[in-house]
């Protein structure tokens, strides 16, 4: 009879920012010793990882790859764990944010307002970084949208009642974030006139410096750069946030 090989944890999908350094892991039991070897793939590219063979992954995330690992036993019998995804998000400074973050979501794309014509598709979209990957709901006008459960919200034809406000709930063990609410207009005509007077384009650059030559690190500029980005956020500004 084979010897049976049960997965007791499996890696997990993350969603970073390019530069941040973390762990993937996975645990198996067996009826021998075990062997371990990770593999990786990058568009339709899956190779195996030369020196992978532990039961911990440690990745600097460089770009969006899928990981998963094989485990073996000494009767060559072998299962493979999950493959996991590593999202890595450029748009954010490398490596932010370092040590002050214990992987709860933060919402890096918020959607934007939209306006189309019935019968026509609604898109909207926003992005969050987690460790794990953090899972999303949408909702309008304070409802939550049964069906609406990825980043890229959906709909084929628009109809008049899907106009309204639109917001999403990025969350994981470690809590949860909210998107800006924009407004969805289906069926008006749409007046650039209009659209050219309300908009303002404030920008606003956030720096978070925590290296000083001569001065002790600050305990708390990243969080600090968070909590006034989602405020200035709220304010209508499009945010560009920096660190050291």
């Amino acid at each position: 009879f084979p010897t049976a090989i049960a997965i007791t944890e499996q890696p997990v999908s993350v969603s970073v920012p390019v530069g941040y350094s973390f762990t993937l892991r996975c645990r198996a039991q067996g009826r021998t010793s075990l062997q371990y070897q990770w593999f990786c793939q990058h568009q339709s590219d899956c190779r195996l990882i030369p020196g992978a063979t532990s039961q911990d992954l440690p990745i600097t995330a460089e770009q969006t790859q899928l990981y998963t690992c094989r485990v073996n036993d000494l009767h060559r019998n072998a299962v493979f764990s999950d493959w996991v995804k590593v999202e890595v998000h450029r748009c954010v400074a490398r490596g932010l944010p370092p040590r002050l973050w214990q992987g709860e979501p933060v919402i890096v794309l918020n959607p934007s307002e939209q306006r189309v014509q019935v019968g026509q598709p609604l898109q909207l979209q926003c992005a969050a970084m987690g460790v794990p990957a953090p899972s999303y709901q949408w909702y309008r006008n304070g409802n939550l949208l049964e069906q609406q459960k990825r980043k890229k919200l959906w709909i084929p034809q628009a109809k008049v009642s899907d106009s309204g406000s639109y917001l999403c709930c990025a969350s994981n063990s470690h809590g949860e974030h909210w998107t800006n609410a924009v407004d969805v207009h289906v069926g008006e005509q749409s007046q650039p006139t209009a659209l050219c007077c309300t908009s303002t384009g404030k920008i606003a650059l956030l720096v978070g410096n925590n290296r000083y030559q001569h001065h002790p690190n600050l305990m708390a500029p990243v969080r600090d750069v968070f909590e006034l980005s989602h405020l200035l956020e709220q304010l209508g500004f499009q945010v560009v946030s920096l660190l050291d």
